[in-house]
């Protein structure tokens, strides 16, 4: 049950709020429509009470807000417009990828995609989906975590009447199985064919709200449609006998609405009353209709891949739409309804990797990074002038860094930045929902996938230039073991940088200004405070850790904090730890003031 009391939008410059104390229920079992114009505040009611836009009200899933659903997308299904999928990522690595992050099952997506139709356009890439397999995926996605209350925003938009009739009727068997359905509509004709309540809005502020029947009974009225060569002739004829018939019974009054050309439409009568008055002044007629709310059943459209529910193709039938059983029958067959097991904590995790590897950009990304370091290592070998480490990472002197440090730095902005520009998490409480669980999964991928980009970087180019030049060239320099942590460091704090920064300002572009900006801007700033003669030096600091501790530590332990300290003196080490400290504690911040009150 959905419960919406008081929802008011902040005020906008010189203009009403969107939204102005807007109060209404959405029951269990039946389909709600909340009804409007264009701009009535149909979206921005919506967006209130799922939390994605600031205002006043309070809005209550089965007694709860938002904020106190542990698993909202296992409890409430949204769908706000296209499926913001990445058009490069396939429908089912779509839906595995949204599984994890409602910690359900992977093979949910399976099973939902039989529901809504499209398990046979399961491997097809979201960029090639029309507007009736983008909706059917957004439903899917609606339906993924098995939840108790759907929210859609004109889900039928720009559909045919075949797919409109297929989505009302998976509605309706979803709210026969029990399931709380609000949808938005602009059509009064859809409104009273689909529901069972009718919630009327205008300017944001509550108009009506009636059993459908009486929306049927009071807003929409029969008429009959006429097309005439004399249309204004018949209009006027029709108009001077309502008059009389007026005066002499006194029964319901007639309306005649002329449209234009030879059309006009006439309110409170039949067609065979228009009939004989057109035929009693020898008024040809081309076209006499009677027009009323409901245009009858239509043929659903039972699948958008054309296989039947057994996996065979279906047979089309005399209007060309597949035959096939009704759409709650092959619903609740398939599973529209069932109990999923608890989430596993490992949820954002598994999230990030789908998210990570469903896509080409990435794999595009590190191919490129690794290309481009082994022709800069074998043109540096070439020129015979640069050290070993230089050779090894592919870093000429006149890029700010190594290909692969800007690489990483660039998967770690994507991570986030393509989170924004296509918000798969949307219905979760804000585009992208500041979780510290999500932060530290993509941090995690964030380092693995740094890594492995570094060694392999590193392997890379050590076989390209042995292959090449053979023994001329060294590439064992002093300290390797310094060296090798210095560089697995540096790549791994580009990747932070990066991935910090696209959270922190909602942007991929942000994120590797960030990234550039810590060797061109923060660098000199700090190699130019550390050069003081007055700077002090912490030689001797693992002598006093040693001293000062409780237990004691190996020996070889000292090697590795001197190993650290050697790094971290180093301005590039300074500039990344001061720049990542500051990324991570402005993000944690934006996690603690974006947290419902």
């Amino acid at each position: 049950m959905i419960q919406a009391i008081g929802l008011t939008s902040l005020s906008r410059r010189h203009q009403p709020p969107a939204v102005d104390d807007l109060t209404f229920e959405a029951r269990p079992g039946r389909v709600t429509v909340l009804l409007g114009e264009p701009g009535s505040g149909k979206t921005a009611a919506l967006r209130l009470m799922l939390r994605l836009d600031p205002g006043r009200g309070v809005a209550l899933f089965r007694g709860r807000t938002l904020d106190r659903i542990p698993h909202p997308a296992r409890e409430i299904g949204v769908l706000l417009g296209d499926v913001p999928g990445h058009p490069g990522r396939t429908a089912r690595g779509h839906l595995r990828m949204l599984s994890a992050a409602a910690g359900v099952p992977a093979e949910r997506a399976d099973d939902v995609l039989e529901v809504v139709g499209l398990s046979g356009l399961a491997d097809q890439r979201l960029g090639d989906f029309s507007l009736g397999m983008d909706r059917r995926l957004g439903l899917a996605s609606a339906l993924l975590g098995d939840p108790h209350t759907l929210v859609l925003d004109e889900p039928a938009g720009g559909l045919s009447p075949r797919e409109t009739a297929w989505l009302h009727g998976l509605l309706r068997g979803y709210a026969a199985q029990g399931g709380a359905v609000l949808v938005t509509s602009r059509d009064p004709a859809e409104a009273a064919r689909i529901a069972d309540r009718v919630v009327t809005i205008d300017e944001g502020r509550l108009v009506a709200d009636q059993e459908g029947t009486a929306f049927s009974g009071t807003r929409l009225r029969p008429r009959v449609a006429v097309q005439s060569p004399l249309a204004n002739r018949l209009a006027h004829v029709l108009a001077e006998e309502a008059d009389s018939a007026d005066e002499r019974l006194g029964g319901p009054p007639v309306e005649v609405v002329r449209e234009g050309g030879s059309r006009l439409f006439v309110y409170g009568s039949s067609c065979a009353v228009i009939g004989e008055t057109a035929y009693r002044h020898g008024i040809l007629v081309h076209r006499l209709a009677e027009e009323t709310v409901d245009t009858g059943p239509v043929a659903p459209l039972r699948r958008a891949d054309g296989r039947g529910s057994d996996g065979t193709t279906d047979e089309a039938g005399e209007d060309g739409a597949p035959d096939g059983p009704a759409v709650p029958e092959a619903a609740a067959r398939s599973g529209l309804r069932h109990r999923l097991p608890a989430p596993s904590p490992a949820w954002p995790l598994r999230y990030e990797l789908r998210r990570a590897t469903g896509v080409r950009t990435g794999w595009g990304v590190s191919g490129g990074a690794l290309v481009v370091s082994v022709l800069a290592s074998v043109l540096l070998a070439r020129a015979g002038a640069a050290p070993a480490s230089r050779l090894l990472t592919g870093w000429p002197l006149w890029l700010p860094l190594p290909p692969a440090a800007f690489a990483a730095g660039l998967l770690g902005a994507l991570s986030f930045g393509q989170e924004f520009r296509y918000p798969a998490l949307a219905p979760d409480q804000g585009t992208v929902p500041r979780r510290l669980g999500l932060l530290g999964a993509k941090l995690a991928v964030s380092a693995g996938t740094a890594l492995l980009l570094a060694l392999t970087a590193l392997g890379l180019d050590a076989a390209a230039l042995r292959t090449l030049f053979g023994a001329t060239v060294p590439l064992l320099p002093g300290g390797w073991g310094a060296a090798l942590v210095g560089w697995a460091s540096l790549v791994l704090g580009c990747a932070w940088a990066g991935l910090l920064a696209a959270g922190l300002f909602r942007s991929t572009a942000l994120g590797l200004v960030a990234v550039l900006a810590v060797p061109t801007l923060v660098v000199p700033v700090l190699g130019g405070a550390l050069s003081r003669p007055e700077a002090r030096s912490l030689i001797g600091l693992p002598e006093r850790l040693r001293s000062a501790a409780l237990v004691r530590w190996p020996s070889g332990l000292d090697q590795g904090i001197e190993a650290a300290l050697r790094l971290m003196s180093q301005p590039i080490g300074w500039a990344l730890a001061l720049s990542l400290a500051g990324l991570l504690g402005a993000y944690v911040l934006t996690v603690i003031r974006g947290r419902p009150r």
